[in-house]
C-alpha cells in the first residue's frame, strides 16, 4: 500500500463531465489499495474571471481580500470533487487549506508554505476516507486566507506530499508528460519517460508550462517523485504512463541534451555608451532591482579605449515600459547616452545534465544556428543549460535545428 497525492488542474476539473472522469481515476487508485490525497485547481478560466471582478470593484485592490475572492474556485472544485467520489462508492470529505491547516506567510497573492499539519489527513487514512484538498491556499498564524500565486496547486500538491512523506505525487493536466520540446512547433518532439529534477527546474524556468517552477523545487528539496501525466487518457497514475520526476543519481542514463526550452515573453534593453567603471552594474540594476523587475540575460562590452561600454540585458515583455520609466529617470546617474529597445526577440535553451561531463554541447549549438542564419544576440549558461537570445520569427526553425543536432529526433 502506498501514499500518494493527486493533483487534477483545471482543464481536468473544468465541467462536471470532467471531475467526474478525474474521479473515476482516484477510485481506482482507492480500489488499488493506495492511501491517497487529492488536490485540486479551480475549473479552468475561473481565476481569471474572480481576478477581474477583483479589478472591476477596485483597479488597487486589498490583496488579503483578494485571495479570498481568489481563493474560492478551489473550494467550488473540492466539493464537487469530494461529491463525484461519493457517487463511486468512495467515502471523501472535502478539507479547505484553513482546516488542515496549511500554514503560511502572509504575502498575499505570492504566499509560500511554511508548515502543513498532517494529522488530521493522517486521521482521514484510518477511518478509509479520502481527503479533497483546494490547491493554491493557505492560512497565515492569525487566521487570514492566502493564496499561493498563479500555478500554486501544483506546490500545494507536492508540499503535501512531501508532508505526508508520500511514495509519489501524480500532477495530472492535459498533457500525457515532458517532451524534449514544444510538439506544436516540433512534430518529431517526443515524450520523456524520467527526468532529473535539475533539468525539469530549468526547463520550467525557461519557458517550458508545465510545473510551476516552486513544486518543482519543492520536489527536488525534498526528494518527492512526481508524475506528469494526461487526466484524459485510460490510464492512472500507478501504471506510470507519464514522465517521472526523480533525482539525478536514480538516472540510469544522462542524455547530452534532455529537452529545448523557449520563451517568447522576452524583451531586450542595450544602453550605450556608458562610463566604464565600478558601480556602474549596480546604478543599472539598482532602480530595476527597487521597481521588482527581474533581469535576466546580460552582455556587457567595452568600447577599445575602455572608457564607455555598452550593456545588453533582458527583461519581461511585460516590464519592458516600466524598464524604460526607470532607466530615462536614472539617466544621469547610470550616464548612458541612449537605449535601444526591442520586444522582437525569444529565448532558446537546452538542457541537459549530460553537460557535466561532456564538452563541445555549446559548440554544437552555435554551429547548428550558424548554419542556418541565425544570428544569437546574447548568451547566458549554467552548468546544465545554455540560452541564446535570438530574433522571434526563427523560432521554430531553431528549436527545430537544435532537436535535430542533438539526436532527439530519434
Amino acid at each position: 500500500m502506498s501514499t500518494l497525492v493527486l493533483k487534477f488542474g483545471g482543464t481536468s476539473m473544468a465541467d462536471p463531465a470532467r471531475i467526474r472522469k478525474a474521479a473515476e481515476k482516484v477510485a481506482a487508485e482507492v480500489k488499488r489499495g493506495h492511501k491517497v490525497v487529492v488536490a485540486v485547481s479551480a475549473m479552468a478560466g475561473v481565476t481569471n474571471q474572480l481576478v477581474e471582478y477583483c479589478r472591476a470593484i477596485a483597479e488597487i485592490y486589498d490583496p488579503s481580500e483578494y485571495d479570498v475572492v481568489a481563493a474560492s474556485g478551489e473550494q467550488v472544485t473540492s466539493g464537487l470533487m469530494a461529491m463525484a467520489l461519493q457517487q463511486l462508492g468512495v467515502e471523501a470529505e472535502s478539507l479547505q487549506g484553513w482546516q488542515i491547516p496549511i500554514t503560511t506567510t502572509s504575502a498575499h497573492e505570492k504566499a509560500r508554505i511554511d508548515n502543513i499539519d498532517t494529522e488530521k489527513l493522517k486521521s482521514y487514512f484510518k477511518r478509509k476516507v479520502v481527503p479533497v484538498v483546494p490547491g493554491f491556499q493557505g492560512v497565515t498564524r492569525d487566521g487570514r486566507i492566502t493564496t499561493l500565486g498563479r500555478g500554486g496547486s501544483d506546490t500545494s500538491a507536492v508540499a503535501l506530499a512531501a508532508a505526508l512523506k508520500a511514495d509519489r505525487c501524480d500532477i495530472y493536466t492535459d498533457v500525457d508528460g515532458v517532451y524534449t520540446s514544444d510538439p506544436r512547433l516540433v512534430k518529431k518532439a517526443r515524450k520523456i519517460p524520467s527526468i532529473a529534477y535539475e533539468e525539469m527546474l530549468e526547463l520550467a524556468s525557461l519557458g517550458a508550462k508545465i510545473l510551476q517552477t516552486r513544486s518543482v523545487e519543492l520536489a527536488m528539496n525534498y526528494n518527492v517523485p512526481v508524475q506528469v501525466l494526461s487526466s484524459f487518457g485510460d490510464a492512472v497514475g500507478s501504471d506510470m504512463p507519464g514522465t517521472l520526476l526523480k533525482a539525478e543519481d536514480e538516472m540510469m542514463e544522462k542524455q547530452l541534451v534532455t529537452g529545448l526550452a523557449h520563451s517568447r515573453d522576452e524583451a531586450k534593453i542595450t544602453l550605450t555608451a556608458m562610463a566604464d567603471r565600478p558601480g556602474i552594474s549596480a546604478a543599472v540594476f539598482g532602480p530595476l532591482a527597487e521597481a521588482n523587475i527581474n533581469v535576466d540575460m546580460i552582455v556587457q562590452g567595452a568600447s577599445q579605449d575602455g572608457d564607455a561600454a555598452d550593456m545588453t540585458f533582458t527583461v519581461p515583455r511585460a516590464d519592458l515600459p516600466r524598464t524604460l520609466e526607470a532607466l530615462n529617470k536614472n539617466q544621469d546617474k547610470i550616464g548612458f547616452k541612449r537605449i535601444i529597445s526591442s520586444a522582437d526577440v525569444a529565448k532558446v535553451s537546452v538542457v541537459g545534465v549530460g553537460m557535466r561531463s561532456h564538452a563541445g554541447v555549446a559548440q554544437m549549438m552555435f554551429k547548428a544556428l550558424a548554419d542556418k542564419g541565425i544570428n544569437i544576440q546574447a548568451i547566458a549558461t549554467s552548468e546544465i543549460k545554455i540560452s541564446v537570445l535570438i530574433e522571434e520569427s526563427y523560432t521554430e526553425l531553431a528549436l527545430r535545428s537544435l532537436h535535430k543536432v542533438y539526436g532527439l529526433d530519434s
